[in-house]
């Protein structure tokens, strides 16, 4: 990416968009800067250490000096009440240019054609999550759920898209679609108005680059369906039969051979010999109306060496299926998992506490915190991906824990003047080849 780095190309995207951030204060009383604000609030989420400002300010007061300063650019670390007051104000959507800079240069790389799935098309998994909630604080854009003892919880949860790929443990965030109370009331309305605002908003670019939209049940719906294409999307999403009675009333009616296909393979796990069943049926109602949309729909049964069925995956498409290509798309489906395992589950519990209120504010604080939260998983994938020396470091140090423990350990007691700096302290202290040197 940069010459001088991936770290310092990403941090060169944040800090731009982080110079269109709105400053509404009047007068002299300035002490610290917008700035100051987000980027000390994003080295939390990047450090994964909630303490990391406190211990950076004692560092400054030891030595002059501090890594907030030197690896984020941030010239003073204001107070937290001064980052949440300064914050509030700021949408989330200021800091939407990072995404779509990260990745236009992402696909331009070799990333691009590791990527594509069915079709040449992109795969992003839609789905919807929590990431704050409050039996007594809330602000205007918070929903709420009445319980039967009659306590109100107070919420925040958005559409949280994830590029992914069947063959990549890696997944790319994209911008979040926040739920709006405005929404519904009920989850699977708030979630699916939200992907549709997504699609015609922040979502719309992809479409351009072709994209198969992943979801699960809620969304294979004859209008969620037709918006999709509408706004140039290919959709590959679950289909339970408890819930589209009469598109598989169309697949028992269907003649063998004619309109529905059947295909085995014997498939080997490593532990036993599996054998997966494939069905297809091309151009099938999604839902039993004159004006209903057309999709194709195909289902996997696994079964054991007993002949006993141990799962069974079943979705519609708009992409013709085959006896070439139903395996490939069955995988793409499957891949639709990876927003709750590799995305949001890791949000929650691998460091990034999503779910932590570490700052809920009067309008847009939650939102620009967690977004925020988000990026610095994206930019912790990117590293990953293209920095060498984080990458070895990773593989070698093992676990994510283990990892950011060291890093934090290191810049609590040491000031480094640059990302690549700490990098290669971490390799030589290891005893580990510099790569590039």
């Amino acid at each position: 990416m940069h010459r001088e780095g991936t770290f310092a190309q990403l941090m060169s995207y944040l800090k731009a968009a982080i110079g269109t951030f709105p400053d509404i204060r009047s007068g002299d009383n300035c002490v610290y800067s917008i700035k100051d604000a987000a980027l000390s609030a994003f080295s939390v989420f990047f450090m994964q250490s909630p303490s990391f400002l406190s211990h950076q300010k004692m560092m400054e007061q030891e030595r002059g000096n501090n890594n907030v300063r030197t690896l984020f650019g941030s010239h003073n670390i204001p107070t937290d009440n001064s980052i949440r007051t300064l914050l509030d104000p700021v949408s989330p959507e200021y800091c939407y240019s990072v995404f779509s800079n990260i990745h236009d240069q992402l696909l331009s790389q070799e990333i691009k054609e590791k990527y594509r799935s069915i079709n040449d098309t992109y795969l992003i998994a839609l789905d919807g999550t929590w990431f704050h909630s409050s039996d007594n604080i809330h602000c205007e854009e918070c929903s709420f759920k009445d319980h039967n003892d009659g306590r109100r919880t107070w919420y925040h949860h958005a559409i949280t898209p994830v590029l992914v790929h069947p063959q990549s443990s890696h997944v790319l965030s994209v911008e979040p679609e926040f739920i709006i109370p405005q929404d519904g009331s009920e989850k699977q309305d708030c979630e699916i108005n939200a992907a549709k605002r997504w699609l015609k908003g922040n979502g719309y670019k992809y479409s351009e680059m072709g994209v198969t939209l992943l979801g699960d049940d809620i969304y294979a719906r004859n209008p969620f369906c037709t918006e999709a294409r509408e706004n140039g999307f290919h959709f590959l999403l679950t289909c339970k039969k408890t819930s589209h009675k009469a598109l598989y009333q169309w697949v028992e009616d269907g003649e063998e051979g004619k309109d529905l296909f059947t295909m085995a393979r014997k498939v080997w796990n490593g532990k036993e010999r599996k054998t997966h069943i494939y069905r297809y049926f091309n151009d099938v109602p999604l839902r039993d109306t004159e004006d209903s949309m057309k999709v194709n729909w195909c289902e996997l049964e696994i079964q054991n060496q007993s002949g006993k069925t141990t799962g069974r995956f079943a979705y519609v498409t708009d992409h013709d299926i085959s006896a070439e290509n139903v395996m490939e798309i069955v995988k793409a489906g499957r891949s639709r998992w990876k927003i709750e395992n590799e995305h949001n589950k890791t949000l929650k519990t691998n460091g990034y506490n999503l779910e932590h209120n570490f700052g809920h504010g009067k309008k847009h604080l939650a939102n620009l915190l967690v977004t925020l939260n988000i990026l610095s998983f994206l930019f912790h994938t990117v590293l990953e991906l293209y920095d060498a020396s984080y990458r070895l470091l990773r593989k070698t140090v093992g676990a994510r824990k283990i990892f950011f423990n060291d890093i934090r350990a290191l810049t609590r007691y040491m000031v480094f003047k640059h990302w690549t700096d700490l990098m290669v302290f971490m390799l030589k202290g290891l005893d580990l080849p510099i790569p590039g040197g």
